[in-house]
């Protein structure tokens, strides 16, 4: 999938790999004029991607290759295994997790599973969980907290489902009980926005004591399009929409909202997975190994205060 904004930089790609096949065919040294070009290339790469807009990281964190999580939950954790079922009679592939090591630490993972085409996004509902995997989530994290295993959860989620079955089964019930457990819990609890961080849909596993994001990643109260349908009944004033919500891992730095930006690899996590894992996976070890110096009841105090600090400004 091509974005908008790197379509110059596909372009010289091209050049670049036409100019290879003549010089291979004609047998003439064009090195120089190659190395001159991909130094370019890397240029404008990092130009673009260091200048992105709220919706262009939008895009981004919407792009389909980018990696999902069980990706990273496979790529960082051994001896995985998924666990399923809410013991409700429900089994919502939208939302996964299970039991892992994180450098040889028992831990719990769980999040939001997008699909990889639209077979599998109607199987998994675009990511958007409903009453049955926030369930699932909150059964899994009570047997995190009851056998001391700490919590790591990913979120990438438009949103809870909206559907009006969703509603008969109780979504804002059962999302509301998962922030009220989160808070009590006694494990350290770490929260990642791997990718879109939606609303309530992304509330219902994100309360933690530390809560890291992806460069290109969001996290918003409601989606731009939705936002720019409500106040401008136009759908598509969402870029205007996305400045103004500060949605961006750095406004939400800014806001002391996020506690750890973590760097993408030029280019977005989708062009280089194995080097994005390689830093999700360090900086979880580094938060967790700091977590787990903690008594559980400072966890819980400090937990508590960095909630009570958001959305709190000074008037002068």
């Amino acid at each position: 999938m091509l974005l908008d904004f790197e379509k110059p930089l596909v372009e010289l790609e091209k050049r670049i790999q036409q100019i290879r096949d003549i010089a291979e065919d004609t047998d003439v040294d064009v090195s120089d004029e190659i190395r001159q070009l991909e130094d370019r290339a890397t240029e404008l790469r990092q130009e673009i991607f260091s200048n992105l807009s709220p919706a262009q990281r939008l895009q981004l964190a919407r792009h389909p290759r980018r990696p999902s999580t069980l990706d990273y939950i496979q790529s960082i954790g051994d001896e995985w295994i998924e666990l399923h079922g809410d013991r409700g009679g429900s089994d919502d592939p939208a939302l996964v997790g299970g039991v892992s090591r994180l450098g040889g630490i028992p831990v719990v993972m769980l999040g939001h599973q997008k699909g990889r085409d639209t077979k599998d996004n109607v199987l998994r509902n675009f990511g958007m969980a409903s009453p049955g995997g926030y369930r699932k989530a909150l059964r899994l994290m009570d047997h995190a907290n009851r056998f001391g295993m700490p919590i790591l959860t990913f979120i990438d989620t438009p949103g809870a489902w909206a559907g009006i079955e969703a509603e008969h089964l109780g979504q804002g019930e059962a999302i509301a009980v998962n922030l009220r457990e989160m808070f009590g819990y006694e494990v350290p609890i770490i929260c990642t926005v791997i990718g879109e961080g939606g609303s309530g849909g992304a509330l219902g596993i994100g309360v933690g004591d530390r809560l890291l994001m992806f460069e290109h990643a969001v996290y918003t109260v409601a989606t731009p399009e939705a936002c720019a349908a409500i106040l401008w009944k136009d759908a598509a004033k969402s870029p205007q929409a996305a400045e103004a919500l500060k949605i961006t891992a750095q406004d939400l730095k800014n806001l002391e909202i996020l506690d750890r930006l973590l760097p993408e690899p030029v280019g977005g996590v989708h062009n280089q997975p194995v080097q994005a894992t390689e830093i999700l996976k360090t900086a979880l070890l580094e938060e967790l190994n700091s977590l787990l110096e903690l008594s559980p009841q400072e966890r819980q105090q400090l937990r508590y205060e960095k909630f009570r600090r958001m959305g709190v400004f000074l008037e002068g």
